[in-house]
């Protein structure tokens, strides 16, 4: 949950930093005031440092929620064994595998869901929010970032950073749920350990 606020704060400073840039853009392209090179260059280097830092605070995070993701799995199988439609390692290998980290996943972690329930009816809104943005996150992030690495013109450039300051939003309401996902799940699966075994 730490990691996950961290990625907050990368995307906030990538966002405060695409903000600058795109204002620079503005300028040059309607003649409205005078950019130096000096203030160009360092708009640059300092959006070049945001996406860097992004990128160090994602791979952080990712790795520690796949883990945690693993553990939780294990956990469920202890739980109920019987709601668990694919095997162990898929909790790792589904997402890293091509196509099948759209769907995997969020399957597994469905049946972790159901397995950790007290039993009563509870919704997954949450975890359904969640993994909506992370795809559609995913999907628009490689897109903007595709039409950034094109970008040549003034006015190309300053929509590619539009594009990518919307993903940087996306990506802060993703990780928002996500923290949620992850307090709820690990709080069910504390709760259902501390009930001990349920004798039929």
């Amino acid at each position: 949950m730490i990691l996950l606020g961290l990625v907050i704060g990368a995307d906030l400073f990538a966002l405060w930093q695409g903000n600058h840039s795109y204002q620079l853009l503005g300028k040059l392209i309607d003649g409205l005031g005078s950019v130096t090179p000096q203030e160009a260059n360092q708009a640059d280097s300092l959006y070049e440092a945001s996406g860097i830092v992004q990128m160090a605070t994602t791979v952080a995070t990712a790795v520690v929620f796949v883990v945690w993701f693993h553990r939780t799995r294990v956990n469920a199988e202890v739980f109920a064994p019987e709601y668990h439609v694919k095997k162990r390692a898929w909790a790792i290998w589904g997402w890293v595998v091509p196509v099948a980290n759209l769907w995997f996943p969020r399957q597994i972690a469905a049946d972790i869901w159901n397995a950790s329930a007290d039993g009563k009816s509870r919704s997954r809104a949450l975890l359904n929010g969640w993994w909506l943005l992370w795809i559609l996150n995913l999907i628009f992030g490689r897109l903007a970032s595709q039409r950034y690495a094109r970008a040549r013109e003034a006015e190309e450039i300053k929509g590619a950073i539009a594009g990518l300051m919307a993903s940087d939003a996306l990506n802060i309401l993703a990780a928002v749920l996500a923290i949620l996902f992850v307090h709820r799940l690990t709080r069910m699966q504390h709760e259902k350990a501390l009930r001990g075994p349920v004798w039929q």
